[in-house]
């Protein structure tokens, strides 16, 4: 018994060591990482180093599961947001190396209805002008968040209708739409799913086994991060994952620091896991080389050796304090990551955070890249802490010192039934007003928005959430409605894309189904300018038709009154007169330039 003891006990004492080994650079970082917990107030979240092609240092902190207190690991998947790109942008390097595309190819060779919003755009941008955002396009990022929808198509067919705020190549912009262009291009070529091109290309060979793509398979998963939000500052409350549906290109990916620890060693080793080629060689080192200026990126006093901001192909590039960077962020409601490396050093770094809009994961890749990289220790956590308190008073001094145009005692212009209705944009979607209570609501397919009358026709929206109503969450925009000429509310417009100027969603005619018994009464010929206008019905008998020589036939719309508009004339209106008898012997033709009336041809 004691010859068999003892190499057990020795057994237990190598694991315990091996356990408990850690390599120098960070010995102490546990106490520095959970410091960053409780200054930032996170649930949760888990970081993971790599070196060369092995994961050195891998831990979670805080929960996954704040509520239960269910402890976030290195296994713990969370949603990675737009560090997806790096993949998508990938999986098109693969087709270049396989001679089945070009990345100068235009987008257009592989997705022939694929249009832009004017000709230059369609005959100059190509793929790599999408995988560094310099289409000229800016974000237009309301047409997917609020208008979601799981066709990839569906979307593709919103970008010609989508304005550019300049030329081609001329600024950079980030943009989601054209990584989800990027993704259908490899479907395309590929006869498969962008989700199943992830997973045959990356996720098999780099062992990813938990990773995956969709909200659906998350919730499905164990060991799986729920997603926080901080309210007020203060408050860590409970997000409802956003299901990113057919954008899924552009930040759908779940993963782990563990999991995507491999994504990482792959990049450092040339596009190379345990020695097998995942990505092509040449491809990753274009692609995390300058493709496009983000922006001046000028050292500041307080940092002289942070500096510059480029572009390659789904990866930001940057120095830091005399390293060469490459690293990407993510956000999507309820998580942030960041994903990166340092090619000449051979170091990676994975932070994954389960609150939104948070600056955990900068905070936490700044400590550990001083540490790995030997660099002068800057205390990240207390700087960016001060320097967000800083920013969060600036703003709150800001806002009180505006002076607002905004008139008081003003009132809307219409009744507001009049507001109701759905509202289209060609580049985004459909989204309705209705009215309940005395008040307006902007319903969208996963959120409706209170409508605050501010001044006039001008509300402002807040999120109408359980009942209530959040005045925190202001969109910081507003919907100011237009009339057309004969007075009637017509479109809203808002300021949705910053960058360009509001966009204008037109108000659907509703149509009002009409009995046969009643169109008929419409029926018959109409004398107006030296001409004679025949309205008539067809065999289905369900719809009013309008014909006048010389012109194309018109489908009639019943909007109720005795009133019809021309489905694809916009101002365009017919309203028939009724003499008291319940007969329509008289109509008018109401346009843009005018009202007309037209008096029925009798019959000789």
């Amino acid at each position: 018994m004691k010859y068999i003891l003892l190499p057990f006990v020795m057994l237990l004492f190598l694991i315990n060591a091996k356990s408990q080994d850690i390599d120098k650079r960070l010995k102490g970082v546990d106490a520095e990482l959970n410091e960053v917990l409780k200054t930032w107030n996170v649930a949760g979240y888990a970081v993971a180093v790599v070196e060369k092609d092995k994961i050195i240092y891998a831990k979670g902190f805080g929960f996954s599961d704040y509520e239960n207190k269910v402890p976030a690991t290195a296994n713990t998947l969370f949603a990675i947001g737009s560090c997806t790109k790096s993949f998508t942008s990938s999986i098109l390097g693969i087709l270049q190396d396989e001679g089945k595309l070009s990345l100068d190819d235009s987008p257009k060779k592989h997705i022939s209805e694929l249009k832009f919003f004017n000709m230059d755009m369609d005959n100059s941008i190509t793929i790599k002008d999408m995988m560094s955002h310099r289409t000229g396009l800016p974000r237009h990022d309301f047409s997917w968040y609020l208008f979601p929808t799981n066709s990839k198509d569906s979307l593709l067919r919103r970008i010609e209708f989508q304005e550019p705020f300049t030329e081609v190549r001329k600024q950079w912009y980030y943009n989601n739409f054209m990584f989800l262009a990027q993704g259908v291009i490899a479907e395309r070529i590929t006869g498969k799913s962008w989700e199943d091109n992830i997973r045959e290309k990356f996720f098999k060979p780099l062992g990813m086994t938990r990773s995956n793509v969709s909200i659906n398979e998350l919730k499905k998963s164990k060991d799986a991060s729920l997603g926080y939000e901080l309210v007020s500052d203060s408050i860590i409350k409970k997000s409802n994952y956003y299901d990113i549906a057919g954008m899924s290109p552009a930040g759908s990916i779940n993963s782990s620091v563990n999991e995507m620890s491999n994504w990482i060693i792959t990049w450092i080793n040339g596009g190379k896991f345990k020695g097998e080629k995942i990505i092509p060689e040449a491809y990753a080192s274009e692609a995390i080389s300058s493709q496009m200026v983000v922006g001046s990126g000028l050292p500041s006093k307080e940092h002289p050796d942070l500096f510059f901001g480029n572009y390659g192909y789904g990866w930001f590039l940057s120095s830091y304090k005399g390293h060469y960077r490459v690293e990407h962020g993510g956000n999507i409601d309820g998580f942030s990551a960041s994903s990166s490396f340092y090619p000449s050093d051979s170091i990676g770094i994975v932070v994954l955070v389960n609150q939104n809009g948070s600056a955990v994961p900068s905070v936490v890749r700044n400590i550990i890249s001083d540490r790995m990289l030997g660099a002068e220790i800057t205390d990240w956590n207390k700087e960016l802490s001060e320097s967000r308190a800083k920013a969060i008073k600036e703003a709150k001094e800001a806002e009180k010192a505006v002076v607002t145009n905004e008139k008081t005692d003003t009132k809307p212009s219409h009744n507001l039934t009049d507001y109701t209705g759905t509202y289209n944009h060609p580049g985004y979607g459909d989204f309705k007003i209705n009215i309940s209570n005395d008040s307006l609501f902007a319903e969208y397919k996963l959120m409706t928005f209170y409508l605050n009358h501010v001044f006039y026709d001008v509300f402002e929206p807040f999120l109408y959430k359980d009942a209530m109503v959040d005045t925190s969450s202001s969109l910081g925009i507003k919907y100011n409605f237009q009339t057309n000429n004969e007075g009637e509310i017509s479109s809203v417009t808002s300021k949705i894309e910053a960058a360009i100027e509001p966009i204008v969603f037109d108000k659907k005619q509703t149509e009002i189904k009409v009995g046969v018994s009643v169109l008929e009464k419409y029926l018959g010929e109409f004398e107006i300018g030296g001409m004679t206008a025949k309205i008539y019905l067809k065999e289905d008998k369900t719809t009013l038709y309008l014909f006048v020589p010389g012109q194309p036939e018109y489908e009639l719309l019943s909007l109720g009154d005795n009133k019809f508009s021309l489905k694809i004339m916009d101002g365009f209106k017919l309203e028939f007169l009724d003499n008291g008898k319940n007969e329509f012997n008289e109509v008018n033709f109401i346009q843009p330039n005018g009202t007309f009336k037209a008096k029925r041809k009798l019959s000789e």
